[in-house]
């Protein structure tokens, strides 16, 4: 037993480390953020579709064991969030850089906090107030410091509060619905709304043939194991690990995520001491509240 907890936290890791990956993933694929983002979520839901099939998942839109209405247009509700969250994220990297980004979206599990006593019975606790006011503080040093990326950090803090909004939404399905069948309709409600970007909106679609080999191996990675994979994988591992450790570990991708893009983009990701100051008080507080959160919650 307790090796299986083991490899379910070093499996968690795993996870977290791919995640952080991505982020470094937007960076080299040559495209700008919603085609790559389109051609992430198409080629995932492919591959959901075909893992469905394998593990024979039920998929019945109409008829005796279908998800009702309401259930079908929260998934679609959600796909359009995350959607967004992503043409975000990989905008917030095209505009700024990898590690700019991934402290911005640090941010999240913060607003998940905020958010949660606005759209749940979760009642707001006196000392999110208290970090709230530090990381503002942080936020504004770095936004001071590092002039140059203020629209990239705008943008990745716009896509740290859609995926607190998604994790929201999410969190009760992911007890009732299989992940790859939650997945499947939240990633094609995704692929839906970027298709009508291209038509009414000033967007280039990117054909495939304007795709150069190593785009198409970074997408397929993107859409395979930092997609697929990944979110399916996720689920499954945190049936078997605490809360605590799970939100641990999920507050170190910004840090994978920004050893990955010095080791790899290299002095394109070197930012000021400043920068990594305000990086670090961000992230030591938002642990600082997970932390705090679960102790009092066991008491």
């Amino acid at each position: 037993m307790r090796d299986d907890k083991l490899l379910n936290y070093l499996h968690l890791h795993f996870i977290v480390f791919i995640w952080g990956f991505t982020a470094v993933l937007g960076a080299l694929i040559s495209i700008e953020s919603i085609p790559l983002v389109w051609w992430r979520m198409s080629m995932a839901v492919v591959l959901i579709f075909i893992y469905m099939k394998w593990k024979k998942i039920p998929f019945q839109l109409f008829g005796k064991g279908a998800l009702s209405r309401k259930r079908i247009s929260g998934f679609l509700l959600a796909g359009v969030v995350i959607a967004l969250h992503w043409v975000t994220f990989f905008g917030a990297i095209k505009e700024s850089n990898v590690s700019v980004t991934l402290a911005m979206l640090s941010m999240g599990s913060f607003f998940t906090a905020l958010l949660e006593p606005v759209f749940t019975s979760k009642k707001f606790v006196w000392y999110e107030l208290i970090f709230g006011v530090i990381i503002i503080g942080a936020l504004y040093y770095i936004f001071q410091i590092e002039t140059d990326y203020v629209v990239g950090m705008i943008l990745g803090l716009v896509s740290a509060l859609l995926s607190a909004i998604f994790s929201i939404m999410n969190v009760k399905w992911a007890k009732e619905n299989p992940p790859s069948l939650i997945s499947f309709y939240e990633l094609s409600s995704g692929v839906i709304l970027l298709s009508l970007f291209f038509v009414f909106l000033p967007v280039d679609f990117v054909m495939p043939s304007e795709l150069t080999q190593m785009d198409w191996l970074w997408l397929g990675v993107l859409a395979s194991v930092c997609t697929a994979y990944a979110f399916i994988a996720s689920v499954k591992v945190m049936k078997f690990l605490s809360a605590y450790t799970v939100m641990l570990t999920i507050n170190l991708e910004p840090v994978y995520g920004i050893f990955l893009a010095y080791l790899i983009l290299g002095d394109s990701e070197e930012m000021t001491p400043q920068f990594y100051i305000g990086a670090v008080v961000i992230v030591l507080v938002i642990i600082a509240n997970g932390i705090l959160k679960t102790k009092l919650s066991k008491k």
